[in-house]
């Protein structure tokens, strides 16, 4: 292991993210090695790690290799490994961008599940934003049969399941605060249903095709944001609305505040989603090999 460890922060919505460049995929980046990094007080802190490495030198990826040059290679915080993380494929996207390897307009990233497709663009003069906002790709929603509840306290709700390439639990509720601490995974049933565990969402109305949501992620509990999360609420409000692209023939946009910010949700009639919002990289320096090394200890 070398000294020191290149590494850039970033986060989307305030999903934050440590990001790890390691194109030949040359580090052993344990689940211990992650959680050391994420942890807020005594590492650099995250709700997961972006290991951005080349689809050509990960075993995982090689096949997609042909189609996506870059792989993202996505830990959540506690070291545990996920399908996708549609927050940080758009801050994965940014630093793509700003480390050179790809400029504004469309891109593919290689994931778990499967290849995305991305689109950066352009900064608008005088926005006061410093990039484009990112748009992913994020693919189509599976909607497996079978009534799901989630529980809080004395509260219980029917779910949606949604799958977007990681398992969601979709639950509306009257008060976003009905939703507890979410220091914990919220119960949630038949266990049967989710055998690998599963993000939970509770969302309230905002306004026509407008809901807020909070979310606690499987491996990272609650988070300022959730990507695939937005993707999932957007459905399954589309389906209680009577708004379901493939009936209508028209595309359902939905407009998804998160603690951290606000996405942009587009379902088409063929069934992608797209996902629109910020990406920023606010910071990169080194880690320490010594420290990290003792982290593990």
């Amino acid at each position: 292991m070398s000294t020191r460890i290149a590494f850039l922060k970033g986060h989307g919505t305030e999903n934050d993210f440590v990001i790890v460049p390691d194109p030949e995929n040359t580090l052993d980046l344990t689940p211990e090695a992650v959680a050391a990094l994420c942890d807020r007080r005594a590492g650099i802190g995250g709700d997961g790690v972006l290991h951005v490495v080349r689809s050509a030198a990960h075993p995982e990826a090689r096949e997609m290799a042909a189609e996506a040059e870059w792989f993202m290679d996505y830990r959540n915080g506690d070291g545990s490994i996920a399908e996708m993380c549609g927050n940080g494929t758009r801050v994965f996207a940014r630093y793509l961008q700003h480390a050179g390897h790809v400029t504004e307009g469309d891109l593919a990233i290689a994931t778990r599940a499967g290849v995305k497709s991305v689109h950066i663009a352009k900064t608008v003069p005088d926005s006061g934003s410093a990039a484009g906002d990112v748009t992913i790709g994020m693919g189509t929603a599976r909607l497996p049969e079978g009534d799901v509840t989630v529980t809080v306290g004395e509260r219980s709700w029917p779910a949606r399941n949604v799958n977007m390439g990681n398992p969601h639990a979709v639950a509306f509720v009257e008060d976003l605060a009905h939703a507890g601490t979410l220091y914990s995974p919220p119960p949630v049933s038949p266990a049967a249903a989710y055998p690998d565990g599963v993000n939970v969402e509770f969302v309230v109305d905002r306004g026509p095709r407008h809901v807020a949501m909070r979310v606690h992620e499987r491996g990272s509990g609650e988070t300022r944001s959730c990507g695939t999360g937005a993707c999932a609420v957007a459905v399954a409000a589309a389906r209680r609305d009577g708004a379901d692209p493939a009936v209508t023939g028209t595309p359902a946009t939905y407009t998804v505040d998160v603690p951290g910010g606000r996405l942009v949700i587009t379902e088409r009639p063929d069934g992608e989603i797209e996902m629109t919002g910020p990406a920023v990289i606010v910071a990169e320096g080194e880690i320490d090999a010594e420290w990290l090394e003792n982290a593990l200890r």
